[in-house]
């Protein structure tokens, strides 16, 4: 059910993001940046210091992308989400986090995932047309 409820959501964001939001460029990295402290305010849940630490150098680094993606390319914060997704599905694995609930990675992963797909899907519409344009124009 997570995995259904994160693709879900993730439709409902890149219809949000067509509907107008994304219209400057600071859409993505926005919803980019707000996934990345998540696991920081479980870590705040789970009540241990160190674990706030840690994800919080984790999330610096998804949020610099995040920024570098804004500035430069929109395929690096495409990459920075399905990162992100990655991150999901292995989280348990390298940081103990004790706030995180059972079933937020295979939401997120989930989530991630389609919103990398949707902006990746915007972006080849967008750089295909104006590929043709380019050619007709």
């Amino acid at each position: 059910m997570p995995y259904v409820v994160g693709i879900a959501l993730s439709a409902g964001v890149a219809f949000l993001a067509k509907y107008g939001f994304e219209r400057d460029r600071a859409f993505y990295p926005t919803v980019l940046i707000v996934v990345a402290h998540y696991y920081v305010l479980f870590a705040a849940m789970g009540d241990s210091v160190q674990t706030v630490l840690l994800e919080s150098a984790v999330m610096t680094l998804f949020v610099i992308a995040a920024v570098g993606g804004f500035k430069a390319s929109l395929w690096i914060v495409v990459a920075a989400l399905a990162g992100h997704g990655v991150l999901d599905a292995v989280h348990g694995h390298i940081l103990k986090n004790a706030g995180v609930p059972a079933w937020w990675p295979p939401f997120c992963l989930a989530f991630d995932v389609g919103a990398a797909g949707a902006l990746a899907w915007s972006l080849m519409r967008t750089e295909s047309s104006r590929a043709v344009t380019t050619r007709h124009g």
